[in-house]
């Protein structure tokens, strides 16, 4: 990574959600500030998060799309005043645009988590691999002001061979695409997008064949935290009260093969993951 850090990825890894956005699905306003998000990504790490991950845009359906400028407005001077809190673990910053993705490197971020895979901006993956940064890269349908939550499609989208033959195909494009231009293999990280253009009954089937929909080669991102699709599998309908389901699918996802996980209730994820990774070495996995 650029600035030194990095993060093995032999056991599940916890990567905080600090969103900057007056606007996110679940806690859209309570981090805005630098100091608010310096504070909680302190708490965070204190919970056991490995790395955070810093947005300055929202991308939940139905929201509106922010300009370059207004990200790095937002973002940077988080990053900033998270790194001058002596908070040292990676920082990834979710954003499909080169240009606050270098903005936030220079202010002390490790890595990009694009959720257009690349397809917003054709300058990111020369970024990435100029700055050796780490990528994850997402599949999704469309962008989040064109896109609906999965519990309101009146018809399921569609997808050619299945929504998991789909996923698999375009992560595997990307992938490609981006180690073309340049970046290790090494530094990817590849998301299947739960949430993201899918019906909750095409989430769930991504959800239970993750080792399907991720090629072998590349690490898989679980981020399945309070989505949609998990409130209308479990009858929760608040965000905030989807702990438990969040938590079911994270640790499917492990026993699946992810490796990072994206999530808002850290302290709890960190708990169900550490049972996961002792009753794996109990049976020598």
């Amino acid at each position: 990574m650029p600035n030194g850090r990095s993060l093995t990825l032999e056991r599940g890894r916890v990567l905080a959600i600090v969103n900057v956005t007056p606007d996110s699905f679940s806690d859209g306003g309570e981090w805005a500030s630098p100091q608010r998000a310096a504070e909680r990504a302190a708490m965070a790490v204190q919970d056991g998060a490995d790395a955070l991950d810093i947005g300055g845009e929202s991308t939940r359906p139905g929201a509106s799309r922010v300009d370059a400028a207004e990200q790095i407005r937002r973002v940077a001077p988080a990053v900033r005043a998270i790194r001058d809190a002596g908070v040292a673990v990676p920082i990834s910053v979710d954003t499909t645009l080169s240009e606050v993705a270098r903005a936030a490197l220079d202010a002390g971020a490790d890595a990009i988590n694009d959720v257009s895979a690349g397809r917003e901006d054709d300058r990111l993956f020369a970024l990435a691999a100029e700055r050796a940064a780490g990528l994850i890269l997402m599949h999704r349908v469309a962008p989040p002001d064109q896109d609906r939550y999965s519990d309101r499609y009146e018809q399921p989208p569609r997808f050619e061979g299945g929504v998991v033959e789909a996923v698999r195909r375009f992560l595997t494009e990307r992938a490609a695409e981006a180690e073309r231009a340049g970046v290790a293999r090494e530094a990817l990280v590849l998301d299947p997008g739960l949430g993201f253009g899918k019906s909750v009954e095409q989430n769930l089937e991504l959800s239970a064949r993750l080792s399907e929909a991720v090629p072998e080669a590349y690490t898989a991102l679980s981020a399945a935290s309070r989505k949609s699709f998990i409130g209308a599998s479990s009858g929760v309908a608040e965000p905030r009260e989807r702990v438990a389901g969040s938590l079911a699918a994270a640790v499917m996802h492990r026993l699946a093969g992810a490796a990072l996980f994206r999530v808002h209730d850290v302290a709890a994820h960190v708990a169900a993951l550490r049972v996961v990774e002792a009753s794996l070495r109990a049976r020598g996995g």
